[in-house]
């Protein structure tokens, strides 16, 4: 069985490296997806439909459904051509992306792969990794029994995220305040307390089992004094994989550092910690700006030692996500500032209606001289695989997203973008989808327990 690039290994090769070849066993080759037309990676929720088909009985290849949604991340597919690989008895298995139809997977006596990932599909996944294990390789499904339901493409996705510090008890803690004041200001627990939400593992698992598309867990605090290989993450990323069969995303910390025993530790030898841990991507967020502007210091030339382009090149672009925090700074006229402006429908107390998103470094607290489009451009550029999209202005306001700032961004990058901060109800989601291309919503401030279910059910 082979994942993701292993199934890509099983082809004659790759245009993500024509010198390297395959193993042959399937005489095609894999192509990059065209992104003049949409985001790559490819990253989300899509189907995995099967082609192959006797009378009105379709044979189901270990499980997988029509109906169901499985977990793709990649940026180079197989293309489909129908009925050539079954005409060599190969049982295959489709989604579309845009206009392209590639090979989610494809089955032969003992070899079956995947271009999704199982383990990281829900229950969706674990019933064809079960399905496989046993042996199970066809289950008849009659015309009209499990062909319907969602429509075949990426769907958006929903994303839970969860603030983590330790409070003033050392315990840790799922938190959320106004911007980063995350202590509570009245009732019973006033006084100055961090606000507790829950406990991160237990709240994963609740938003894995209500339907999120995705975990992100943000280390909102430094934990100060604390070996990095007993990082309290590191833990919370063990516990929660045990669990949660959705992607994991990690982020604070991930720079290079100085351990508590004076060794010098890489960005990237933080990231392999926490990917040992069970993370599937890692955010960075401050760092990325300081790089940026080293970036367009030298001539918009890469220098090969950020921490983006080194965990890119040694895990591939889909693990780096870079979080972004800009906020609006309003002008004149666009003459008026070298940075890039929109014309907002929200004029500002001054009836100034012309801004630009300035970039801010740790929690929004310090400016820079660099606007939101250079940002994505220069991170794009070294090799960042998604754009986490906050904005300082919309943080814990519970009014919807900046839809401004999140159609902006999207004009500006190729790779998928993910809208953050002000989601305060379900409405803003289907707003954001609705009136943005943003690729996935997050909300942190609007999902905790006493809420009860906040997002879309998947069809397993």
């Amino acid at each position: 069985m082979g994942i993701c690039v292993g199934l890509q290994a099983l082809f004659d090769g790759s245009e993500e490296d024509p010198d390297v070849p395959g193993l042959g066993v399937i005489p095609m080759r894999v192509q990059k997806f065209d992104d003049r037309s949409k985001s790559v990676p490819h990253i989300g929720w899509n189907s995995a439909r099967n082609t192959n088909r006797n009378g009105s009985t379709y044979q189901s290849l270990y499980g997988l459904r029509h109906d169901s949604k499985y977990y793709y991340v990649h940026s180079y597919a197989a293309p489909y051509k129908p009925g050539v690989l079954e005409s060599e008895g190969w049982s295959v298995a489709t989604a579309t992306y845009g206009e392209e139809e590639f090979i989610g997977a494809i089955g032969r006596g003992n070899i079956f792969a995947t271009q999704f990932h199982p383990e990281k599909s829900g229950q969706a996944g674990l019933r064809t990794l079960s399905a496989f294990l046993n042996g199970q390789m066809f289950q008849s499904l009659e015309e009209g029994s499990n062909l319907g339901g969602n429509e075949d493409g990426l769907t958006r996705r929903v994303i839970a995220c969860l603030d983590v510090r330790a409070n003033d008890e050392g315990d840790l803690v799922v938190t959320k305040g106004d911007q980063y004041d995350v202590r509570e200001k009245n009732g019973i627990n006033a006084g100055g307390k961090v606000r507790n939400l829950g406990k991160p593992v237990d709240m994963a698992k609740r938003y894995y089992e209500q339907g999120a598309d995705e975990i992100t867990f943000l280390n909102i605090t430094s934990f100060r004094n604390c070996p990095l290989a007993d990082t309290p993450m590191l833990e919370i990323l063990r516990r929660t994989s045990e669990t949660v069969f959705v992607p994991l995303t990690v982020g604070g910390g991930i720079r290079d550092t100085v351990d508590t025993d004076g060794t010098r530790v890489s960005a990237l030898e933080v990231a392999k910690m926490y990917f040992e841990s069970g993370a599937d991507k890692v955010s960075i967020g401050s760092d990325a700006v300081f790089a940026a502007e080293q970036y367009y210091e030298a001539g918009e030339k890469l220098s090969g030692s950020t921490a983006i382009e080194m965990i890119s090149k040694a895990y591939g672009r889909q693990a780096v996500v870079v979080s972004v925090d800009p906020k609006r700074v309003y002008v004149n006229r666009p003459e008026d500032t070298k940075h890039h402006t929109i014309k907002t429908a929200y004029p500002n107390a001054a009836g100034q209606d012309v801004c630009w998103y300035q970039c801010t470094v740790k929690g929004g607290r310090e400016s820079r001289d660099m606007d939101v489009r250079q940002l994505v451009k220069a991170v794009e550029a070294m090799g960042a695989g998604e754009i986490l999209l906050n904005c300082i202005d919309k943080d814990g306001s519970n009014s919807g997203f900046d839809l401004e700032l999140i159609n902006d961004v999207k004009e500006a990058v190729k790779i998928p973008v993910i809208a953050s901060s002000g989601a305060g109800n379900p409405a803003h989601f289907a707003e954001v989808f609705e009136r943005t291309s943003a690729d996935a919503a997050l909300g942190a401030g609007m999902v905790s327990i006493e809420h009860g279910p906040c997002f879309p059910t998947r069809l397993f």
